[in-house]
């Protein structure tokens, strides 16, 4: 199994330094590491150069490629592998992360994709004392409920669908909601930025250019394609890091209109025609969540409005989910 590492990045030279110093320590690394820069200076280019003992391809692309998806479709197009693993810049992954990933793709022949695990070491076994409305359990482990969850579930908003999975009425829980109990969970969507494909599913459905620039949820809309061909895994053995680099991500405006709308998006996109309790239950939770946000500070409110402004296109003129 010849594995190509993936990396598309914009003006984050000190993610990409962090990022490629992990890699030199790493156990049964990729055969190839592509790195996709849309960055408009040089400062990533200077960083990556510093690592020539690594496997590394370096290209440097205009604004035609620039933005996420675009720059995953000419990373796929540049590869040479039989998988195709991508890692956002701001991700560090365990010393033995490649080991589990390719033991996970062993184990199961027939998936099209397999995503790392990002989640979080809070969790405990499960006991009387941690069952409740302030606690999520999964198959006895228990870790505390964020509050927009736990008003969710107070109000009957939160579905009963496990992580990895969209509900019909949408806004389910993501894969990372596992506990790292070292299973190979099987989901419906994986965190694009820890996310390995056959390489020739990859290429042939492509990125969707609908999610320009930063493209959130770009990886759900990849993974519900990709799912028509075969099963996808959360391998919870492969574990990374997160770092959540601010640097590149869009103002609190521009993300929370797109959490609307792309969130409208990939939800249609999965449920061509929900019934009506599912649609309602859409836009309780859009309003009750935008709600939460505007109490957030600033930050909260200016995204906020963000949301507002989306949820109102949606209504005026929804987009095309194709």
């Amino acid at each position: 199994m010849r594995l190509s590492l993936a990396i598309c990045t914009f003006m984050r030279p000190h993610s990409m330094r962090s990022l490629m110093t992990s890699l030199r320590g790493i156990v049964e690394g990729p055969e190839e590491i592509i790195v996709v820069d849309a960055s408009p200076d040089d400062a990533t280019k200077d960083a990556v150069q510093e690592f020539d003992d690594l496997p590394l391809r370096y290209f440097h692309v205009g604004s035609e490629h620039r933005g996420l998806t675009r720059q995953r479709n000419y990373a796929t197009q540049k590869t040479t592998g039989d998988i195709i693993l991508f890692l956002d810049d701001d991700i560090i992954p365990a010393p033995d992360f490649f080991v589990e990933l390719r033991a996970c793709w062993l184990r199961h022949p027939e998936a099209v994709g397999v995503g790392g695990y990002l989640g979080e070491d809070d969790w405990v076994p499960v006991s009387r004392a941690t069952r409740g409305l302030q606690w999520f359990c999964v198959e006895g482990w228990a870790r505390r409920e964020p509050l927009r969850w736990q008003v969710r579930r107070l109000l009957g908003l939160a579905s009963q669908a496990p992580p990895g999975w969209m509900p019909p009425e949408g806004n389910g829980r993501p894969s990372q909601c596992y506990p790292p109990d070292g299973e190979d969970r099987i989901v419906e969507f994986v965190m694009g930025g820890v996310s390995s494909w056959r390489a020739a599913i990859a290429r042939q459905i492509g990125f969707s250019l609908y999610f320009e620039g930063y493209g959130l949820y770009e990886d759900m809309d990849f993974s519900i394609r990709a799912g028509k061909y075969g099963l996808i895994y959360l391998c919870t053995r492969a574990r990374a890091e997160h770092r959540h680099d601010p640097a590149g991500r869009p103002r609190h405006y521009r993300y929370g209109y797109m959490v609307s709308v792309n969130g409208w998006y990939v939800w249609r996109l999965r449920w061509r025609d929900p019934g009506w309790k599912a649609r309602l239950k859409w836009w309780l939770t859009s309003f009750l969540l935008l709600g939460i946000r505007f109490t957030g500070g600033r930050d909260g409110f200016v995204e906020a409005c963000g949301r507002l402004v989306g949820l109102l296109r949606i209504l005026v003129r929804p987009p095309s989910a194709m």
